[in-house]
């Protein structure tokens, strides 16, 4: 059972870490995002590292989903719910991309408050493993993958985009969203917030996301000014998507937890897909290490140009 954090007794009240609790009658975990932004800033201020991501000091959330459908089913292999050991970063001396990263579709399903839920307004989104509901202990089924972005902003010569936050989303083992497709719309799993550190990097825990009908497996990604304009979706200054291997991606898909996914990708390619078509995904292919049994490292260089205005739509399809 997770024990949530015992607010400090003072004579003005319960507080925590100092300050005083926004909603004294409730938990820690439950004072909202925006005491939660606080806590962040406050315990990078006490560890003082410069551009410590919320990973880190990953927040609670707050309070108990439903989980049912979270839970791995007894078929998976131990391998599909471990951490795994990074391997790969999208280290300082990469290779910078060609070009800007590619506007594209946020998709049906960004729980961005654009469609409909908004898990940007819960207290607990800002942190590095996406493998739990908030407010849960069950991971979902899937082989482990820790994904690096490392954003650099053209605008200012690729300098590090420090202080950015991105929020990232995928589908599960069985191609199903959650917030949105039948059975898990209590959960919130495979969504979460990163800070980008003074390299400009975040790094999610996260699962080789499945294959669904129509699409080349895939994460989304929203790049915000910084932690506090996550509650509006019209203040992101980007949208795109990263792309997976073939390769790898056929090795995860002989997994019975994966049952289904291999058929679905034999029916897409790269050039095909509906959003990675125009190039191939050339500027959003993943480089990735790592193997299905100890988990994958995944990374992408990702230019932000702040020089121009954002240009992402709607794409055909179930993107």
């Amino acid at each position: 059972m997770t024990r949530f954090p015992d607010p400090d007794v003072t004579p003005d009240g319960p507080a925590y870490e100092g300050r005083l609790l926004a909603r004294p009658d409730d938990e820690v975990v439950d004072q909202g995002i925006g005491f939660d932004l606080g806590t962040l800033v406050s315990r990078r201020g006490i560890l003082g590292i410069v551009g410590l991501g919320a990973g880190a000091v990953a927040l609670a959330a707050c309070s108990p989903l439903a989980t049912s459908a979270a839970t791995p089913s007894a078929s998976a292999t131990p391998t599909t719910t471990g951490t795994p050991t990074p391997t790969a970063t999208a280290s300082a001396s990469a290779a910078l991309p060609a070009g800007e990263i590619p506007d594209e579709t946020a998709g049906p399903y960004p729980g961005d408050g654009s469609n409909g839920p908004d898990v940007l307004e819960q207290s607990g989104i800002i942190r590095r493993d996406l493998r739990t509901s908030l407010g849960s202990s069950a991971i979902v089924e899937g082989v482990p993958a820790e994904v690096t972005l490392r954003i650099t902003d053209i605008a200012s010569g690729d300098a590090p985009f420090a202080g950015v936050a991105v929020y990232a989303w995928h589908c599960d083992a069985q191609g199903r969203y959650s917030m949105y497709s039948d059975g898990v719309t209590g959960e919130t799993w495979l969504r979460g917030v990163q800070i980008a550190d003074a390299n400009g990097q975040v790094t999610f825990t996260t699962i080789v996301p499945g294959c669904y009908t129509g699409r080349w497996p895939h994460i989304h990604f929203e790049v915000y000014p910084d932690a506090a304009s996550i509650t509006d979706a019209g203040n992101a200054i980007a949208t795109s998507q990263l792309a997976l291997p073939q390769a790898m991606l056929e090795t995860v898909y002989a997994l019975p937890a994966y049952d289904g996914s291999a058929r679905n990708l034999t029916g897409v390619s790269l050039t095909s897909d509906n959003v990675f078509g125009e190039d191939g995904g050339a500027l959003q292919m993943a480089t990735v290490t790592g193997d299905a049994s100890a988990g994958y490292a995944a990374s992408l260089v990702v230019r932000v140009d702040t020089a121009t205005t954002p240009s992402a739509g709607a794409a055909p399809g179930r993107p």
